[in-house]
């Protein structure tokens, strides 16, 4: 009888009443009797990593305290930076197909991972000291519980890492919204903002003026917790839905803030963008032109206005 990876999926779902968890607490290599299923990717060692974007981390959920084991764990709810070190394993087929933390249906080909804290959904930066192996895998599942680990990763991620071979000592750097938004999380400079050639594509209308700047009589704007307003000069690259453009930046910060304020969903992705000789207030960004123009159409439905789709690359 095959011996899989020792699971705690059982005790998170008896602790967790919501959270489907499904993440190894024991990771073993392939002659271990967890590897590959019988239909194994080609070229694994090729999978690219996950490509982050902004999404907004999600309320309760998996994002709720819970314990596990007799110990108390309380997921990161806000946009922060961490950076820890400490022990990585792994999970494989035991749970291939079964529901994550999130709620997604777990892929062990996939570039993903588990964490007992870190927002659900984000996306880290993985690195083996031992052979400078780097990885960034997107985090929506909960675990592992055991002291020292700090990260269960799929079959994939712990291939290109070379950690199929059991448990094995990682740094792990969360990435922030501002690394994805201003393309800083890539190695090689690519947020320098060089790259950055807008195309303005109309999402009604190409010619639509921006929306003017809030009316004095405005009530007072209201600053969203989560996503305090930022200033840029370059953007990560992908497809972005523009509000409006401003002279001032006290403007487009006004205009931000009462975006947050009434669009909820849309707060952690907007973004001011520096371009002399103006303020853009972007959302994004979005992984293609189609995300971003359903965005939009919201956005235009909601406000009353018409966005411009900003494609950049």
């Amino acid at each position: 009888m095959l011996r899989p990876v020792a699971s705690h999926a059982a005790v998170v779902l008896l602790a967790l009443a919501t959270v489907l968890a499904g993440c190894s607490s024991t990771p073993k290599p392939p002659s271990g009797r967890d590897g590959p299923t019988a239909e194994t990717p080609a070229d694994l060692h090729k999978t690219p990593d996950a490509e982050p974007r902004v999404e907004p981390i999600r309320p309760g959920g998996p994002n709720k305290p819970y314990a596990v084991n007799g110990r108390s764990y309380t997921p990161e709810t806000r946009d922060v930076a961490v950076r820890e070190t400490g022990l990585a394993s792994w999970y494989g087929r035991k749970f291939h197909g079964r529901r994550t933390a999130s709620g997604e249906v777990y892929n062990m080909y996939a570039m993903t991972a588990a964490h007992p804290t870190l927002p659900i959904p984000s996306y880290a930066r993985v690195r083996n000291p031992r052979n400078s192996r780097e990885v960034v895998v997107r985090i929506n599942d909960r675990g592992p519980f055991h002291p020292g680990r700090i990260i269960d990763l799929s079959y994939t991620a712990a291939l290109k890492l070379d950690l199929l071979r059991g448990v094995g000592k990682v740094e792990v750097e969360r990435i922030t919204y501002e690394d994805i938004r201003t393309g800083a999380w890539r190695r090689g400079g690519d947020g320098d903002g060089n790259d950055d050639k807008a195309v303005a594509v109309a999402a009604a209308t190409v010619d639509a003026p921006p929306p003017p700047e809030p009316a004095a009589a405005s009530p007072p704007p209201i600053r969203s917790a989560a996503e305090p307003s930022r200033a840029f000069t370059s953007a990560a690259r992908g497809w972005w839905v523009q509000l409006g453009a401003f002279r001032e930046r006290g403007g487009a910060e006004s205009f931000q803030q009462r975006v947050a304020a009434e669009l909820d969903w849309l707060a952690p992705l907007l973004a001011i963008f520096n371009e002399a000789p103006v303020h853009r207030l972007q959302a994004g960004p979005y992984a293609s032109r189609d995300e971003a123009t359903g965005a939009a159409e919201r956005i235009r439905e909601a406000l009353k206005l018409v966005p411009v789709i900003v494609e950049r690359r």
